[in-house]
């Protein structure tokens, strides 16, 4: 396992690679789905919550930077009309399954439910967004999202009390990031189209 202290270093690459989203975001050359962003504000800082209910400590913090820069970014996204993501009603949809499972938490107050139902949030909450970088790459910027990813795996990797209320949230941050970095950094689109078109 190490130190403590990467969960500092984690969050400091994910936050550089949130504030340069953020940055792309109000000059309109990256255009963020709102529906995900507003989601993905709420459901971590209410995991973020509950894990320092549960006395997880240092890892929280990177619950808390994956939930606070997003709420950044969506505010961001009505500065710049070039940054505007049409929103459809599968993002709603989502939007509306992830609502559900907070409301859930809201209602059973427990800890790790809450942990379970947020990522639950987040995931619906990402869906669109994974959408998105798949049909449309050129909106995104790859390397934000790995640096996410690194977030996570840093935190992941400093875990010792091998609990969902400490490895949950940064192991589903891990995966999340690296399913949305994928198709906009490789263009899996163009390369499925290729590989059927040889088939």
């Amino acid at each position: 396992m190490l130190p403590s202290y990467f969960v500092i270093i984690g969050a400091v690459i994910g936050s550089i690679g949130a504030l340069w989203y953020l940055v792309d975001t109000i000059r309109g050359t990256v255009k963020p789905n709102r529906v995900s962003f507003l989601l993905w504000s709420i459901a971590p800082l209410i995991a973020f919550t509950a894990e320092v209910q549960k006395g997880v400590g240092i890892q929280s913090l990177m619950t808390f930077s994956v939930g606070f820069l997003p709420l950044l970014i969506f505010l961001a996204s009505f500065v710049n009309k070039k940054a505007e993501w049409k929103i459809t009603r599968f993002d709603l949809t989502c939007g509306a399954l992830s609502l559900l499972a907070l409301i859930l938490w809201l209602i059973t107050k427990e800890g790790n439910i809450a942990i379970l139902l947020s990522i639950a949030a987040d995931g619906l909450a990402a869906v669109p967004t994974i959408v998105k970088a798949y049909h449309h790459p050129e909106t995104e910027v790859g390397w934000i999202w790995l640096a996410a990813a690194i977030n996570g795996l840093l935190t992941l990797l400093t875990v010792t009390d091998w609990t969902l209320a400490h490895y949950g949230f940064p192991l589903y941050i891990l995966l999340v990031d690296l399913t949305i970095y994928a198709p906009i950094q490789f263009e899996l689109k163009k390369r499925i189209g290729r590989i059927r078109a040889i088939v």
